[in-house]
């Protein structure tokens, strides 16, 4: 697809980030990704955004990875979009049947009519060819937004107090955040799992539970800017789909494709963080050494390991980093690098079905986890545990695991967000709990805020 390309200097990023992702507002279609500058060794961009549906491709599990594989062959071109984690069912004799509250499609991919990549002080826009002439006059409405912007909220002040009052009076408009299950429940849920370990169904499963909310009003892209000013992660995204939204906070990388090159980064072992610097540094090196912490990690790196086989050049699997400790604002987190070499030939879409869903979310091995997870979790994960990212024309991609978010069905006024850990023979229940609670705190605070 013939695209038009434009660079541009930019003298103060973060204000120019803030009035382009402003602007963004006013689209259907938005795919949002800020690295928030985390110093990360694959980096390709710092920001990436894509607006404006030129085609796309939705559809339920069924043969969805040959859909999304024809679909990419027919554009040729940069396409933004997620793979939900029922996405399972198509490649195995699996089903997902729990209570589905948001209502997203499976698949989701779009070709955008506009696409903007920062990368340090450098703006590169793509335009298609046909919507070249619009270029100049974007980056004008771009460069002053705000302006624009504060003029209308200035004329407008006294209606804006009045719709504040109201907004406060009005009770119905708060979100009240529901557990889908009881600690009790989670509890007894975990000791069946322990069940399954001891008897050697799985060594690992990842257990999650859904905190959720009906009725709920809220301003997505606000909520979106406080729980990433809450947690700056590495693969923060703001992702629309019309009436469809994710807000994601997510530290983990699920795959990247860098020409022949393919990245895993697994996520397996977390310890919180701690206002005084040395506590906080005791506990960064203890989880580094912690047994339980580590076992969960290499589990899951044995089962990437095995996953990229499926596709690699023989011998090429390597772990790169084992149970490195990476910090973020709420939470260190215990991460591996696991890579591997392909052919030219190997398609991408492969790849990522050869891999899918990612072992941090399942356990091992895989099936069985998954199986356990369809019996014991209550909600239909859909997009959580998921994947977000892009394809880009030159068979590159890289893909996010959809983890430390808020969905939301605008229509439906449904709001939703999961979290989970990794089970192990060593796992005690009440600190699974605990640590369930420790990743909630940013979507709480952010939809408090």
């Amino acid at each position: 697809m013939n695209r038009i390309t434009k660079k541009i200097h930019l003298q103060n990023i973060s204000e120019f980030k803030s009035k382009l992702f402003d602007w963004a507002q006013q689209f259907k279609e938005i795919t949002w990704l800020e690295s928030n500058d985390y110093d990360q060794k694959f980096s390709s961009y710092n920001t990436v955004l894509a607006v404006g549906v030129y085609s796309f491709l939705e559809t339920d599990y069924k043969n969805a990875f040959a859909e999304l594989q024809n679909y990419r062959e027919e554009v040729n071109d940069y396409v933004f979009g997620y793979l939900s984690y029922d996405l399972k069912n198509d490649i195995e004799n699996l089903t997902s049947n729990n209570i589905n509250g948001l209502d997203f499609e499976d698949l989701y991919f779009f070709q955008a009519k506009k696409l903007f990549f920062i990368k340090d002080n450098t703006l590169e826009i793509q335009y298609l060819k046909e919507f070249e002439l619009e270029i100049e006059s974007d980056l004008e409405a771009i460069r002053h937004y705000e302006e624009q912007r504060d003029e209308v909220i200035s004329q407008n002040r006294a209606k804006c107090k009045q719709i504040a009052t109201n907004f406060q009076e009005n009770s119905r408009n708060d979100v009240k955040i529901h557990k889908r299950i009881t600690k009790k429940e989670y509890l007894k849920k975990l000791e069946i799992i322990l069940q399954h370990i001891h008897r050697g169904d799985i060594y690992e499963v990842n257990f999650c539970q859904e905190f959720y909310a009906d009725n709920a009003t809220i301003n997505p892209f606000e909520v979106y800017r406080m729980l990433n000013k809450i947690s700056k992660p590495p693969f923060a995204t703001f992702f629309r789909n019309n009436d469809k939204y994710l807000l994601s906070a997510s530290p983990e990388r699920f795959v990247k494709r860098e020409a022949n090159k393919i990245i895993s980064q697994p996520i397996k072992g977390t310890a919180k963080r701690l206002v005084n610097k040395k506590l906080d540094k005791k506990l960064a090196e203890e989880l580094e050494k912690d047994e339980k912490e580590r076992s969960e990690n290499i589990m899951i790196v044995d089962l990437v390991r095995n996953d990229l086989s499926k596709t690699a050049i023989k011998g090429s699997v390597k772990v790169e980093e084992l149970c490195k400790i990476y910090s973020f604002k709420q939470v260190h987190q215990l991460i591996s690098t696991v890579t591997s070499e392909v052919s030219d030939k190997t398609d991408s879409v492969e790849i990522i079905r050869s891999l899918f869903p990612m072992g941090s979310m399942t356990g091992a091995p895989k099936i069985s986890a998954m199986q356990i997870i369809e019996k014991l979790e209550t909600t239909k994960r859909g997009l959580y545990s998921g994947a977000v990212g892009y394809f880009s024309p030159t068979n590159d991609f890289d893909f996010n695991v959809v983890i430390r978010s808020i969905l939301y069905n605008q229509t439906d006024k449904y709001l939703s967000y999961s979290v989970g850990g990794a089970i192990t023979a060593k796992s005690d229940p009440k600190k699974e709990y605990q640590e369930c609670l420790l990743k909630a705190i940013a979507m709480k605070k952010a939809l408090k805020s």
